[in-house]
């Protein structure tokens, strides 16, 4: 069952920012969201869970590679809901 993919305003911003600025990592992030909506446990998404942290309803947060073994690579932060079969993604973002 694919999830209807809900993103927060900044996560619309970075995607804005992205798409004018960096094309190639804008198409990385698009395929990494499409990838998030068919399967969110897609082996090239190395999804986990982010045990010290919770969304703002308690949800447990995930962690999926938009890019490894680069420098910087980038990961994009979601979460299951608010409604069933909606992930919600929240932050894509260089690793920290």
């Amino acid at each position: 069952m694919p999830f209807l993919i809900a993103r927060t305003e900044s996560v619309v911003k970075v995607m804005e920012e992205l798409e004018q600025k960096d094309e190639r990592k804008f198409r990385k992030v698009r395929k990494t969201l499409g990838l998030l909506s068919q399967d969110p446990k897609h082996p090239g998404l190395n999804s986990h869970k982010r045990e010290a942290e919770k969304g703002p309803n308690g949800e447990d947060i995930w962690e999926s590679y938009v890019e490894n073994n680069t420098p910087g690579a980038w990961r994009v932060f979601w979460y299951y809901g608010p409604e069933s079969g909606t992930i919600t993604v929240f932050a894509i973002t260089p690793h920290p």
